[in-house]
């Protein structure tokens, strides 16, 4: 088997994977009931800040414990001794242990026995709780001292927000935190309906650009593409557009729409390349029509090679890895960092036969999201790179192998006049890294050289003769379909 590649445009069935490998599942929607909506020129973009954010933790509460009653001793007859002693006799005479009389001569009329005074039950009960005041103020000047970077934000994290009755302080929500995101990313982020006459879907999506453009997966769209359906973007307000497709590339999942609106505040485009592992992201959407859904998680890895079918078509993706919560619905929204800055456009999941969703989410990096929004805004259209080389599927050696030419069954394997050939490039060549990283499979050096623009040049390392050389080739350009 083998995989269409590069050279010829066609992107083609990567190598087996092995059963237990997890599917790729893009992560539209079946259409649920409509939702609601959000408020710049130009595609907005800063420098990426990662500030942490804070996370709080619980407090812990004292319980008092309840003052007892001090009960007085029961009184005694006067000339009787308390039970459990023995009685007086009538007279003198001999008595056993416990038993011995008054002596002669006492006088044994009946005199008041002193009464033992206890402690009030009200003092018990003050005293109880000045000791349980003492103590938690104690506590509190005792965790000051030995622990006070708690306080400043390190150590154990203290509360980001301030809470009063029912919930946080609006005003005095710190911008960093997950509700903070939250609030600056939701009136930007949208619920897009797909309708046709067969039934619809649904995705998510968020404005590029405050004069009406809103960026999308294509697999969200790519039912009403040529007319076939009608694509309505609905606001966190509740209000709805009907939009124009400007244009889509299903090789990379974007898709650039078009609402009647200039009054749209845009998020804006960090930088992906910045991006670390670990860093804390929050992904927004509208997961199975739930829209104005929040989830937050870290990244998880970089450089990740996805490819997502679409119908008769493939993309390829060099993917930021999250586990944030994505579900299907989420395709088309945005994986944002903790200054709100887009970093990723949530495109994939990976799934599992028994389980479904595992907790793997896949979003498609801002720089590539950038450059082939700007190109679709441009000229209606988008292109990506490649070197005019046919992959096999069947090679199982070190590295990926362009098609020998007895297997090429009348497909090039490597194209006349293309970048490959121009490189000197043969078929049969097995290429074992790209720009000095390792590459192992046809989909892994497909998706790193789609991460690149037309016109790059890359270094490809080649095995020959048991050892190793590098070749430098400048990467041709293709219309995506």
């Amino acid at each position: 088997m083998s995989t269409p590649g590069e050279g010829t445009g066609a992107p083609g069935e990567p190598r087996p994977r092995p059963a237990s490998d997890a599917a790729w599942a893009p992560t539209s929607a079946a259409l649920p009931p409509p939702p609601a909506a959000a408020p710049g020129s130009g595609i907005p973009h800063t420098p990426p800040a990662a500030p942490q954010a804070a996370w709080s933790s619980p407090n812990l509460a004292g319980y008092a414990a309840p003052g007892h009653r001090a009960e007085p001793s029961p009184p005694t007859r006067a000339g009787h001794p308390p039970s459990g002693f023995g009685q007086q006799g009538a007279g003198p005479g001999p008595t056993g242990p416990h038993q011995a009389g008054p002596p002669p001569g006492t006088d044994t009329a009946a005199r008041p026995r002193p009464r033992r005074r206890g402690v009030p039950a009200g003092v018990v009960a003050l005293l109880m709780a000045l000791c349980l005041l003492l103590g938690v103020l104690g506590g509190i000047v005792g965790g000051r001292v030995l622990f006070p970077d708690r306080a400043a934000g390190s150590g154990m994290p203290t509360s980001d927000v301030t809470t009063g009755s029912g919930g946080s302080a609006g005003g005095d929500m710190n911008p960093d935190s997950v509700a903070g995101i939250a609030a600056r990313v939701l009136p930007s982020t949208v619920y897009i309906e797909v309708r046709t006459g067969a039934g619809g879907s649904t995705g998510s999506g968020f404005v590029l650009r405050e004069d009406g453009y809103v960026v999308t997966n294509a697999h969200v769209i790519a039912a009403a593409n040529n007319g076939a359906g009608q694509v309505i973007v609905i606001f966190p307000d509740g209000s709805q557009e009907e939009a124009e497709i400007i244009g889509s590339t299903s090789d990379y999942d974007l898709a650039v729409l078009r609402v009647d609106r200039d009054d749209l505040t845009p998020l804006v485009l960090g930088d992906s390349d910045a991006v670390v592992v670990g860093e804390p992201v929050v992904a927004i959407g509208a997961p199975l029509g739930l829209e104005g859904t929040v989830t937050a998680g870290i990244v998880s890895a970089l450089d990740r090679p996805v490819s997502v079918a679409g119908g008769s078509e493939r993309s390829f993706i060099n993917a930021i890895q999250t586990d944030a919560a994505i579900n299907p619905g989420n395709s088309g929204g945005p994986l944002v960092n903790t200054a709100g800055e887009v970093i990723g456009v949530n495109t994939a999941i990976a799934t599992d036969e028994q389980a479904g969703a595992i907790g793997l989410g896949f979003a498609i990096p801002s720089v590539q999201v950038r450059r082939t929004a700007e190109q679709i805004i441009e000229t209606g259209r988008a292109t990506y790179p490649i070197i005019g080389a046919t992959l096999t599927g069947d090679y199982t050696g070190e590295g990926v192998q362009i098609v020998p030419t007895d297997e090429a069954d009348g497909v090039d394997p490597v194209t006349p006049g293309g970048p490959a050939e121009e490189a000197g490039l043969q078929p049969g060549d097995v290429i074992v890294a790209i720009d000095g990283e390792p590459v192992t499979t046809a989909d892994e050096l497909i998706v790193k050289i789609r991460s690149h623009a037309p016109g790059d040049v890359i270094t490809l390392t080649l095995l020959e003769d048991g050892g190793e050389r590098e070749i430098e080739v400048t990467l041709g350009e293709r219309e995506s379909e």
